[in-house]
């Protein structure tokens, strides 16, 4: 008689193949790039208010609407690409989180002017490496309170410290695996 072994992982990634496939190949490792850490903060102020699956399934067109989530070229989007993007069906239709993606990209890019890295910045708010937790998992915490007020601070929209905390979660900033995931022990210690 053979036995199947099964990965034992955090128990909000088994409902769905794709939040499986998210959770063992991206969620929680430690992301340093600022491209791509400011298409994930983005990715998560569209999710405010819905499940996250609903972001992932929707994420190949959020790229291509958003030009892979360059900064440069999101940042000289026009009231006419406001108004095509509220007609994509592929995407989460707001108007105020479209503006904030918008008005984010100006701001990432003023950064970037200015000599201050993004990954850097962020980075720097929870001590340069992932903060490893213990126990039950919080929706928010006072270094998510932190980096909220940071981003608030230089004009980022939908940047919440629920959403940041789900951020600092996705990004490898902190590692909330639950003890008995197989990913636990594997990542966030770069």
């Amino acid at each position: 008689m053979s036995s199947k072994r099964t990965k034992s992982r955090c128990t909000w990634a088994e409902s769905d193949p794709l939040l499986r496939d998210y959770h063992d190949s991206e969620w929680g490792v430690p992301e340093r790039d600022s491209r791509v850490l400011w298409e994930l903060l983005m990715l998560e102020g569209f999710q405010a208010g819905l499940a996250w699956i609903t972001v992932l399934r929707k994420r190949d067109a959020f790229r291509k609407a958003f030009k892979d989530f360059d900064p440069s070229k999101v940042a000289r989007f026009k009231e006419r690409d406001v108004e095509r993007l509220l007609q994509n069906p592929g995407i989460i239709r707001s108007r105020a989180k479209i503006e904030a993606t918008i008005g984010a990209a100006r701001i990432y890019l003023e950064m970037q002017k200015t000599g201050e890295d993004f990954a850097g910045f962020l980075w720097a708010i929870v001590g340069g490496k992932p903060i490893r937790t213990q126990g039950p998992l919080p929706a928010q915490t006072p270094l998510a309170v932190e980096m909220s007020k940071q981003l608030k601070k230089r004009g980022f929209k939908f940047v919440g410290p629920v959403i940041v905390y789900a951020f600092m979660q996705a990004s490898g900033m902190v590692n909330d695996h639950s003890p008995t995931c197989f990913r636990r022990n594997t990542i966030g210690r770069k």
